[in-house]
């Protein structure tokens, strides 16, 4: 599993870039702060419930959670589920809004 800076993120949203983002948060987390990730919390992956991503499995797919942690968690759940290109959003969410705000 890579990681990936929430610098970088950012850098390549505003450049316009259509990125694969998933927040493995719980609904009220995302609900309360997200950067347009789809909501598939940990729960789910940890079931294997992802056939809302199923498609991206041979793309890039950028995991991200409050503190990265959890997307830790999940990116290794999803590299053994075969997905080849999984990178982990260094901090998750704290780290967003500490550097970048909201």
């Amino acid at each position: 599993m890579q990681a990936i800076s929430v610098e970088e993120v950012k850098k390549r949203l505003d450049a316009g870039e259509s990125l694969h983002l998933v927040d493995v948060r719980e609904p009220h987390e995302h609900a309360d702060f997200n950067i347009g990730g789809t909501l598939l919390p940990l729960g789910r992956v940890q079931q294997m419930d992802i056939d809302d991503i199923e498609p991206w499995k041979d793309e890039e797919v950028i995991v991200y959670c409050r503190s990265g942690n959890r997307s830790g968690m999940a990116s290794m759940m999803l590299e053994s589920a075969g997905f080849t290109h999984v990178k982990n959003l260094t901090g998750g969410m704290l780290a967003w809004q500490e550097r970048i705000g909201s």
